[in-house]
């Protein structure tokens, strides 16, 4: 039976809707499909919002009731803007449905349904902070001296790898072998860890952020009462990205929906987050575990010009065959230029051309919030923020972090500076108190010591710095690792003396501060990848003065023109905080073999996932898109040639045309 606007029973107050006359065919038959699992692909700037949206409207204007309807996102915002939609369209209050994030609504089962897994009503829930101090102290109940090796994992990582396990249903072995191989010497310890955490967490009856979903699940699956109850309650279940679930959150969507009226709406083309746990697999084989799913398409795209959405179509045509569903954008607007293909020497000449292009768009009326750089890794845009800085144009990073303001960068320059000035007190503080133990007041006492002995001897600040005097007053937890520390020091000393800025980042990156790194941040790999860039950046100077001095004053000219971010200012942007956004003009920087991909996603054989980041990008221009070459890359040290992006090299030459570039960067 199709329905039509006279055979709708609507709520009472509900005003009608002309369902038909408002979507178009693709949409509308998705809004309107008969109950059943239903898997919604929704395309790039396409209207997946507008058909979610519609779509509970649908199921309220054929009598279901909100309380029937259970919606589950990825972000607060999101179910807020889909309910208030919904209520612009309905006046059905938002607060009459279930909808949030996986995380909300598992917290709001568990307040209700808990005791029926043996949980207490009275739990409290951990913030990040807390979860990762009950994990310290559950690690040192068991091994007391584990964080006090600096190349360990610190809570904050630790919690990393076992979130990780948890929500992609891997073991500790598996996911630390995938995505932090750098502790791949601690996968038989770890186990103890994970056990020794749950039982302190079940002492103090508390949950961590995790344990909202996996005892969600829990209760499904042990408490066949509690799942009958929600199978019954909720008789549409609606999923927003479905991509981006992970295997947790995607059982829990198969066990509530037993009665398989799931909508699941998303894109196999942009999932781009398996290094938090997404999985691609659970949108591909969502119709084998939903007996007679209907696959609906929602691919006219209603953001991009006919040529944009073409490339984007031929990124799409290159992805290997089984892996993934068929799908070609539609256009709705008009024509216009095909994208360009945009090669430079290097990064500057890269960083060169975009300013003198943004002149010539902003002439054009073009205004710069409407205009975005994305890029694959956040070193890759030191050149572009360089030459903005240097010609003062107002520019937004997403991340709010620009290069230099990164906490491991930031570290890394403290550590040159001491080593250059060691009067450089400021540059110490932030040295020492990575120290464990060692706060700002150990710190000074350690540099009082340092600074008395170096008089009294007449000999070199550094090379005091390993005596016994200065040892002694060395927190007893940081005297096993001030050794090592001491003898980096001296090395990057010596390598400043002897060599070039370069050699002397260089060395301390393979010193003590790289061995820090590994233990401080989950994502260890990127922000090394930021450390090596500062080796190409240094190949600019032949004295490490004259480096210091450029980078205090970059860091100095951004601090005092800090930018509004509802203010007319260029974005800059990774391509997985790009994700959702839409602008006129894009260019898309660093397309290398190497860089995008970059080289240890194509070692992990992560290809796919990169291919899909790309797309991402070029479908988040509305008007004009930029694919920007540098022919040189000068990351890590000496200069290298390097071939276009596959992602270029496998489209036809047909999509795009080539813009060459004058020395004077003009047309």
């Amino acid at each position: 039976m199709e329905y039509t606007l006279e055979n709708q029973r609507m709520p009472d107050g509900m005003p009608p809707i002309d369902f038909r006359a408002e979507l178009n065919d693709e949409q509308y038959a998705a809004v309107t499909a008969p109950p059943g699992p239903i898997l919604v692909l929704a395309g790039a700037g396409s209207g997946k919002t507008r058909t979610l949206t519609y779509r509970v409207a649908w199921l309220l204007s054929q009598g279901v009731r909100p309380g029937e309807i259970l919606l589950l996102t990825f972000t607060n915002k999101a179910a807020k803007e889909m309910l208030h939609r919904v209520q612009d369209l309905t006046g059905v209050e938002p607060g009459r449905f279930w909808g949030g994030t996986f995380h909300s609504i598992g917290h709001r089962t568990l307040r209700t349904h808990g005791d029926a897994i043996g949980l207490e009503r009275g739990f409290t829930i951990l913030d990040a902070d807390e979860s990762e101090g009950l994990l310290r102290d559950a690690v040192e109940s068991v091994e007391k001296a584990f964080f006090k090796d600096k190349t360990h994992p610190r809570p904050g990582p630790l919690h990393a790898i076992i979130s990780m396990s948890r929500n992609t249903r891997t073991s500790l072995a598996e996911t630390v072998t995938r995505y932090f191989p750098q502790h791949d010497a601690l996968i038989e310890r770890l186990p103890l860890f994970a056990k020794k955490y749950a039982e302190k967490k079940k002492a103090g009856k508390v949950l961590d952020y995790d344990d909202l979903l996996e005892f969600w699940l829990d209760l499904l699956r042990d408490s066949p009462e509690t799942a009958a109850y929600f199978n019954h309650r909720f008789r549409h279940v609606l999923v927003d990205e479905y991509q981006d679930t992970n295997f947790l959150q995607a059982e829990i969507v198969d066990r509530i929906g037993g009665h398989h009226n799931v909508m699941a709406v998303g894109d196999d083309a942009q999932c781009i987050y398996t290094w938090r746990g997404a999985a691609v697999e659970n949108i591909l084989t969502f119709p084998e575990r939903h007996a007679g799913t209907v696959i609906y398409r929602i691919e006219t795209n209603y953001r991009s010009t006919p040529q944009i959405l073409a490339l984007a179509n031929g990124v799409l045509l290159a992805q290997p065959k089984g892996r993934h569903f068929d799908k070609e954008l539609r256009p709705h607007r008009a024509n216009s230029e095909k994208p360009y293909f945009v090669q430079a020497m290097d990064g500057r000449e890269q960083a060169q051309f975009i300013v003198s292009r943004l002149r010539g768009l902003m002439d054009a009326g073009c205004e710069l919030r409407d205009i975005a750089v994305l890029y694959r890794a956040h070193f890759q845009a030191l050149d572009l923020q360089l030459e903005l800085s240097r010609l003062q144009v107002p520019y937004h990073i997403t991340s709010g972090v620009r290069f230099f303001e990164q906490a491991h960068v930031r570290d890394l320059v403290a550590l040159l500076r001491f080593v250059y000035n060691p009067s450089d007190t400021s540059a110490w503080q932030r040295l020492a108190v990575l120290l464990p133990k060692i706060g700002d007041k150990g710190a000074q006492k350690i540099y009082s010591a340092a600074l008395d002995h170096a008089r009294l001897l007449q000999k070199d600040f550094i090379d005091v710095l390993g005596s016994d005097d200065v040892l002694s007053k060395v927190a007893k937890d940081a005297k096993e690792e001030w050794p090592r520390l001491v003898a980096s020091l001296q090395q990057v000393a010596e390598s400043m003396r002897a060599g070039k800025p370069a050699d002397a980042i260089d060395m301390a990156i393979e010193g003590w501060y790289g061995d820090y790194l590994k233990g401080a941040y989950a994502n260890y790999a990127s922000r090394l990848d930021d450390l090596k860039s500062l080796i190409g950046f240094a190949g600019r100077f032949d004295d490490m003065a004259d480096m210091l001095a450029q980078i205090m004053l970059l860091n100095s000219e951004t601090s005092d023109r800090s930018v509004d971010p509802s203010a007319d200012a260029l974005r800059l942007t990774t391509v997985h905080q790009a994700k959702g956004l839409e602008f006129a003009v894009v260019f898309v920087i660093g397309l290398g073999e190497g860089m995008f991909p970059l080289r240890r996603a194509i070692e992990s054989g992560e290809i796919e996932e990169e291919r899909r980041l790309f797309y991402v990008a070029v479908t988040r221009a509305r008007d004009e898109l930029y694919l920007c070459f540098p022919m040189v890359n000068t990351k890590g040290g000496p200069a290298m040639m390097m071939q276009p992006s596959r992602f270029i090299s496998e489209l036809s030459t047909d999509l795009y045309q080539p813009l060459k570039l004058k020395r004077n960067y003009g047309w």
